[in-house]
């Protein structure tokens, strides 16, 4: 049986590119990332709303993750503006919880 594997959220973004970005950035560092609610837009279009787009990744690199993102932005404050970093996670519902690996 494969373990289970639960997602953490590192960032929040308005802006799906820059989203993707922070995703890629980590990846190169070797941190597996997830950019969630990148559909919202198209759902939603022509609606003025908050768009929530989320950057996971898994719990034991969420850590990690968070120092890249911070030292990216620092470097670069123009790619991390609209960028929020979430230090206490609340629960995520249950199938956003785990994933098989």
């Amino acid at each position: 049986m494969k373990d289970k594997v639960k997602l953490v959220t590192v960032a929040r973004f308005e802006d799906y590119m820059k989203a993707d970005l922070a995703r890629q950035l980590l990846e190169d560092e070797g941190i597996k990332a997830f950019v969630l609610g990148q559909n919202v837009g198209n759902v939603y279009s022509g609606v003025p709303a908050a768009i929530d787009i989320e950057l996971q990744t898994v719990e034991s690199e969420a850590e990690e993750a968070r120092e890249i993102l911070e030292a990216s932005r620092q470097e670069s404050p123009e790619l991390g503006e609209d960028q929020d970093f979430d230090e206490d996670e609340p629960d995520l519902d249950e199938g956003q919880k785990d994933v098989q690996e």
